[in-house]
C-alpha cells in the first residue's frame, strides 16, 4: 500500500514537473510575446431599438422606431497577442493576433470570440510586406466614436477586416517629407453579400499618401496614435459575376471605390508625446460601387432581375480631436452615406444615412478611462417603408463607457 502511495506521489510529482515546464515554454513562446487589449463596458440609452451597434435608423411609425432601449454590453472588450520574431535578411519580422467578442450568433450572456486582426509582417527600413487579416486598404478614416460602428455606415467604411497581402514602400525626401505607397490584393468580401452574385477574382487596392513632419504630430483615433500630416488618395477595384433572371446566365459588373483622405495636426504636440493642447482634424470623401459590406454603399446591386448593376453611392466624414490637458480628450464629427443614380433604386431604399457625434473622455491613469458620448442618427428613405408613417428615421443615442487598457 505504501509502495502504491509512493508510486502515485512520484507520478504526480513527475506530471506536475512536466506540466510546469510545458506551461513555461508555452507562455514564453519561441519568440518574444506580449499580451494586450482592453476591457470595455458600455451603457447605452437610445430613442429607437438599434441594439449595441448603431446603424440605419428604422423609419418613424415602425415598432422599432417607437421602442426606447437601455442596455449594457461588454462585448467590445479585446485581447491581442503581439510577437517579435527573428530577423530575416536584415528585416524585422513579427506577427499580431487580435479578437473581440462580437462573433456571429453570440449574446451578452454567451458571447463568441471573433478574429479581428491576424497578420505577419516583414519590415525593412523603407518597405513592409504584410500578409493575413488587417484593415481594409479602402477608406482609412475611422470615426473616433465609442460606438463600435466607428462611422462605418456614415462615411467611414472601415469594416470588415479583410484577408490580404500588401506591400508598403516609403519614398523619403529629406528628414521631413515622404510618399507612402500601398499596393495589395484582398478577399472580394463585398461580392458575397448579394445572393445573386459571385466573384471570380480578388480585389486590388492601393493608397498613395504624402506624409510630412512639417506640422509635428497630434492624436488620432481614441487619442492613442500620434500622427503627422497625411494627405492622399485611396482606391479599390474588382469584378462581380451577377446572375440574371434566377438562372445560370451571368454578366460581369465592376465594383470599385476611390477617394481622398487627410489628417492634419492643427495644434501639434510639444514633444511628440504629450497630448496637452493638441488639436487634430481627420476626414475623407469617396465614391463607390457595389461595396455594401464595407458600408460604403447602401446596397450591393440595383436594377431588375434581368438587368442588374452595382449600386453606386458616395460618402464623407470628418472629425476634430482636441486634448485641452493630457488626460482630457474631446472629439466631435459628422459623417454621411448617400446613394447615387436615384432612378436605379426602387421602393423604400435608403437615400442617405448620417450621424453627428461628440464625446468626452478622461484618463485617470494609463489604464483606466471613462467616456461619455452623444450621437444624433438619421436615415432618409426614398419612400416610407412598410408599416412606417414617414420616410425618415431619427434617433438620439447616449453612451457611457468604462475602459481598462492592459
Amino acid at each position: 500500500m505504501m509502495r502504491t502511495g509512493l508510486g502515485i506521489a512520484a507520478a504526480m510529482a513527475f506530471f506536475a514537473f512536466a506540466a510546469a515546464n510545458a506551461s513555461a515554454e508555452t507562455v514564453e513562446s519561441r519568440y518574444k510575446l506580449s499580451i494586450g487589449g482592453y476591457v470595455k463596458l458600455d451603457y447605452i440609452n437610445q430613442s429607437a431599438k438599434l441594439g449595441p451597434l448603431s446603424g440605419p435608423v428604422p423609419a418613424d411609425g415602425t415598432l422599432a422606431a417607437e421602442q426606447n432601449e437601455s442596455l449594457f454590453t461588454a462585448r467590445q472588450s479585446r485581447l491581442n497577442f503581439s510577437l517579435k520574431g527573428p530577423e530575416f535578411n536584415g528585416a524585422k519580422t513579427g506577427a499580431f493576433l487580435e479578437g473581440d467578442f462580437y462573433g456571429p450568433g453570440g449574446s451578452n450572456e454567451s458571447p463568441n470570440f471573433r478574429m479581428r486582426h491576424a497578420y505577419g509582417f516583414v519590415n525593412w527600413e523603407n518597405t513592409q510586406l504584410l500578409f493575413g487579416q488587417f484593415w481594409d486598404i479602402f477608406g482609412p478614416f475611422v470615426a473616433s466614436t465609442y460606438d463600435f460602428r466607428s462611422g462605418a455606415f456614415t462615411g467611414g467604411p472601415n469594416n470588415p477586416r479583410v484577408p490580404q497581402a500588401r506591400l508598403t514602400h516609403t519614398f523619403k525626401f529629406g528628414d521631413t517629407n515622404s510618399i507612402r505607397v500601398i499596393a495589395g490584393v484582398q478577399n472580394p468580401v463585398q461580392n458575397f453579400k448579394d445572393a445573386n452574385s459571385s466573384g471570380d477574382m480578388v480585389n486590388v487596392a492601393g493608397q498613395v499618401m504624402l506624409v510630412s513632419k512639417a506640422l509635428g504630430v497630434s492624436p488620432g483615433y481614441f487619442g492613442l496614435p500620434m500622427n503627422p500630416l497625411t494627405l492622399g488618395f485611396f482606391g479599390l477595384y474588382g469584378k462581380d459575376e451577377v446572375a440574371e433572371g434566377g438562372n445560370a446566365d451571368e454578366h460581369k459588373i465592376d465594383v470599385y471605390g476611390y477617394g481622398a483622405y487627410a489628417f492634419v495636426p492643427l495644434l501639434k504636440s510639444t514633444d511628440g508625446k504629450s497630448k496637452a493642447m493638441t488639436l487634430s482634424f481627420e476626414g475623407q470623401a469617396y465614391v463607390a460601387a457595389g461595396l455594401n459590406t464595407l458600408g460604403a454603399t447602401a446596397a450591393a446591386t440595383v436594377g431588375t432581375a434581368t438587368d442588374r448593376d452595382a449600386a453606386k453611392g458616395y460618402g464623407f466624414g470628418g472629425q476634430f480631436i482636441f486634448y485641452p490637458t493630457q488626460p482630457l480628450g474631446i472629439a466631435a464629427g459628422y459623417g454621411r452615406r448617400h446613394i447615387m443614380d436615384r432612378d436605379d433604386y426602387t421602393g423604400a431604399a435608403e437615400k442617405y444615412n448620417e450621424q453627428y457625434f461628440a464625446n468626452v473622455s478622461y484618463d485617470f491613469n494609463p489604464a483606466v478611462r471613462l467616456a461619455a458620448e452623444y450621437q444624433r442618427l438619421q436615415t432618409k428613405y426614398l419612400a416610407a417603408p412598410a408599416a412606417a408613417t414617414d420616410d425618415r428615421g431619427e434617433a438620439d443615442r447616449f453612451m457611457l463607457s468604462a475602459m481598462y487598457f492592459f
